[in-house]
């Protein structure tokens, strides 16, 4: 398969190409956030040249579709739309949490056929996106529901890791468990791994049907919010 992925959920920007065979790999790391807008479709542009393929050559596209980074999320949205409306083909969302579940299956467990997950990404205003995963002899399949917790509430007595970009930040507030911390963000090479399997169970879109995933709808806080929550902490 000819695939090219990327996610700008969080602070980090990562895309990658496959061209062909799943070792036939380019990537580009780099800042994320307002960056985005502009950094994103040049850094496509510049693995594209590298893998010598034209956006007609690739089978789908694949963006990390959410939750994350509201400006991230309309842009990746975006992109993939207008690149998939231009070359003629599909679109493939996938969940960033599920994206981070495999990102750190990838670099901490590579071996685990079983393995059971937290994700979690901070999603600011003293709040996280968590979603649970298990792996069940090498697939992937979704425990919990997408949720946005305070970092008390972020308990699953069932996890043997708990994934995300969540600790230096919340790590003292979250609940007492036996569960590993794992250090880790969404990332494109992950999302090549996951594509194969739900474009074989159908999950590819058109691209007017693409959309991002959003779980929060209130993005700021007021500023009598913000002092209320800088007086009890």
């Amino acid at each position: 398969m000819n695939l090219l992925a990327f996610d700008t959920s969080t602070e980090r920007m990562s895309v990658a190409l496959q061209r062909g065979a799943p070792e036939a790999v380019w990537q580009h790391d780099g800042p994320g956030g307002a960056q985005t807008s502009t950094e994103l479709i040049p850094a496509i542009e510049t693995l594209m040249a590298q893998a010598d393929l034209n956006y007609t050559d690739l089978d789908a596209i694949v963006f990390g579709s959410g939750p994350g980074s509201f400006t991230g999320l309309r842009t990746a949205c975006s992109v993939a739309q207008g690149l998939a409306f231009g070359a003629g083909i599909a679109v493939l969302p996938i969940d960033t949490l599920l994206c981070l579940a495999e990102a750190a299956r990838f670099a901490y467990a590579p071996q685990q056929g079983n393995w059971r997950v937290l994700a979690l990404l901070d999603a600011r205003m003293d709040e996280l996106y968590a979603a649970g995963y298990a792996l069940d002899n090498g697939q992937w399949r979704q425990t919990s529901d997408y949720r946005l917790l305070r970092p008390e509430d972020a308990l699953d007595a069932t996890a043997d890791a708990l994934v995300g970009n969540v600790f230096a930040a919340y790590g003292a507030r979250l609940p007492v468990s036996s569960a590993a911390r794992i250090e880790a963000l969404p990332d494109a090479a992950a999302l090549l791994r996951l594509a194969p399997a739900l474009l074989a169970a159908g999950a590819a879109v058109t691209p007017e049907q693409a959309l991002p995933l959003y779980i929060r709808d209130k993005v700021a806080q007021t500023t009598l919010e913000r002092a209320a929550l800088k007086a009890a902490l």
